[in-house]
């Protein structure tokens, strides 16, 4: 397999980042101070949704997924039975207008979103917005983790504009 190398001097003490970006060819991951944007293109395995929604919960339990859907009364119990959390609903003409936490704390309910994004891909690319505490170490932690996945790289690190620095973005090629 070869020899597995710290990666933590990849973001510079001395700048504030702005985004960091990684993944593969049919999956893109930018995590921000905040949030973690996810797109998952058509043809990425159910194995690889696993591996990248278990390791966003490996580095922070606390992060959420939050989730807005138009359902029938009925289904708010089955979403709550599958760890959905339920934020707000309200009654309209189509059904009901629902939001939903989804904790990275339930596998139950990572198990039940993957599940989900794979019957979304069968359609269409998707995009998966998860919120987050995370830091720089945070960060460079989580890439560590899914730096596992075979084809895992590092696209770009972007900082934040200086009045000192103009370009502060690194872009990594192949």
């Amino acid at each position: 397999m070869g020899q597995k190398s710290t990666k933590e001097n990849l973001i510079s003490p001395n700048l504030s980042l702005s985004s960091f970006e990684m993944g593969r060819d049919d999956v893109n991951v930018v995590c921000t101070y905040g949030k973690i944007s996810i797109w998952f293109g058509r043809q990425v395995p159910d194995i690889v949704i696993g591996q990248i929604l278990l390791g966003i919960s490996k580095i922070d339990k606390a992060a959420i997924h939050e989730l807005e859907i138009i359902c029938d009364f009925d289904e708010i119990m089955e979403y709550e039975s599958n760890g959905y959390i339920l934020v707000s609903y309200a009654k309209s003409k189509e059904g009901y207008r629902t939001t939903f936490n989804v904790p990275f704390s339930s596998k139950k309910a990572l198990f039940h979103l993957a599940g989900s994004i794979t019957e979304e891909l069968k359609e269409k690319d998707t995009i998966l917005d998860c919120y987050w505490t995370g830091d720089d170490s945070d960060i460079m932690r989580l890439y560590e983790e899914l730096n596992n996945i075979e084809g895992w790289k590092l696209k770009s690190i972007n900082y934040k504009e200086d009045a000192k620095e103009k370009n502060s973005d690194i872009i990594i090629s192949d």
